[in-house]
């Protein structure tokens, strides 16, 4: 039996610049697991709390105390562990930290714990993660539909563009490594259409261009005539999704969104809902990301009913990855897909419960990186492992974006035959 000697922690950085946690875990059989902590801008009210230093050095964002958190009281409680037992390890954390949202020990220090651990069990038995991880009695794995950023707005770049994400989904792809060629033509198309027009081509966060557009509806009209441009049909090839993240344009007070982009015109959930509905009749939006706050229960709901049958609606601040808060959707009848983020809920054991709730309901499962990014490939291991239907890990660029793309292609080119892609059946 494998079983865990040491734990150590230590400070990195993330692909924002800010202070990060990086935890390597040890085995008694000299294996090595590593894994590193990404931190969101659009974080959820919800989420599992970061503990983060709060003093002068890097402006409050150090992770001193977490990783103290780690060295100091994690490795006292862990070491000695069954190094297979995921659950008992990650319950153990739970427990020490004593508080809902991981505040004491903070949900970064028992994440990259979480993680490492998986990973060192993986390299115990010398499998890759996807392999240890994937349970299923099946000679298939599925491969993921890529979410590929294409414009960047909201938090994540310095724009004049209300909604957060513009994505391209390629649903007509033969497989996951066709889908990234589907996108990266896509991705330098518009690029060119921009450089035509004298717009900047600099990105945001997540790798999307970052263009000082007049409305969202440019934004998504160069989308369309990049995808034709680059020789596929917009709606037939390539549809397209949007992250709204609709929460940092909520007013709680008020009960209105505000959007800049429409002269600061104020919307409530009735007419957001009529908004949403006059955009998808006018564009090939197959997917939509927090299109309502996630206070907004009852917009949710009537969203739900009205739009539910037609596309995809995403809840991410809504749901945070946390199993209760999934379970009052499904209960509610809210919503039909989730965002799985792992640092949402802090630990894998409680990343996976949540995802059994999700396929138990029929909705739809997506991994998804975080705009603070690291190298880390936990994710697209992830994804394959247990069986999502798509990945959102940023546009086809930066290379924090690029490592969780590049490594499901390697595992694509490893599986051979056995790799099925999900493509157009999802939404079939």
């Amino acid at each position: 039996m494998s079983v865990i000697k040491d734990i150590h922690a230590r400070q990195i950085f993330d692909s924002r610049g800010n202070p990060t946690i990086e935890v390597d875990v040890y085995t008694s059989t000299n294996t090595l697991g590593r894994s590193s902590v990404p931190s969101g801008a659009s974080v959820g009210k919800y989420e599992a709390k970061y503990l983060l230093d709060g003093e002068k050095a890097y402006l409050g964002r150090g992770v001193t105390k977490a990783i103290n958190s780690i060295n100091k009281i994690i490795k006292k409680a862990l070491v000695g562990k069954n190094i297979f037992d995921q659950h008992n390890i990650d319950q153990i954390m739970i427990r020490l930290d004593g508080t809902k949202d991981k505040l004491n020990l903070g949900a970064n220090a028992i994440l990259g714990v979480s993680l490492a651990v998986a990973r060192a069990a993986a390299q115990a038995i010398d499998l890759p993660l996807y392999r240890y991880l994937h349970h299923q009695n099946t000679m298939y794995y599925t491969t993921p539909i890529p979410m590929l950023n294409i414009i960047n707005g909201g938090v994540h770049a310095d724009n004049n563009i209300d909604f957060q994400e513009f994505l391209i989904l390629p649903i007509k792809a033969k497989n996951f490594a066709h889908a990234l060629k589907m996108g990266a033509e896509v991705f330098w198309t518009l690029k060119m259409l921009f450089k035509k027009k004298k717009y900047a081509t600099n990105v945001g966060d997540e790798g999307g261009f970052a263009p000082n557009l007049t409305s969202f509806h440019i934004a998504l009209d160069y989308i369309l005539q990049a995808i034709e441009k680059a020789g596929y049909v917009p709606g037939k090839d390539i549809f397209l999704g949007i992250d709204a993240a609709a929460s940092e344009l909520y007013d709680v007070k008020k009960k209105r969104y505000i959007l800049q982009s429409t002269s600061d015109k104020q919307y409530s959930s009735e007419e957001m809902i009529v908004f949403w509905n006059d955009i998808i009749q006018k564009y090939p939006i197959i997917s939509l990301e927090d299109p309502l706050a996630e206070e907004d229960w009852e917009g949710w709901k009537k969203i739900t009913k009205n739009l539910g049958h037609k596309i995809q609606l995403v809840g991410d601040d809504l749901f945070v990855t946390k199993e209760e808060r999934l379970q009052e959707g499904i209960s509610n009848q809210v919503a039909n897909a989730i965002l799985i983020k792992p640092n949402q809920v802090g630990t894998l054991s409680e990343t996976k419960d949540t995802i059994d709730l999700a396929k138990k309901a029929n909705y739809h499962y997506i991994f998804s990186h975080r705009s603070g990014e690291t190298e880390d490939t936990t994710i697209a291991d992830l994804a394959i492992a247990y069986q999502a239907t798509q990945i959102k890990a940023g546009a086809l660029t930066r290379s924090e974006r690029l490592a969780k793309y590049n490594q499901i292609l390697r595992i694509e080119e490893a599986l051979g035959k056995k790799a099925v892609y999900y493509g157009e059946k999802i939404f079939s």
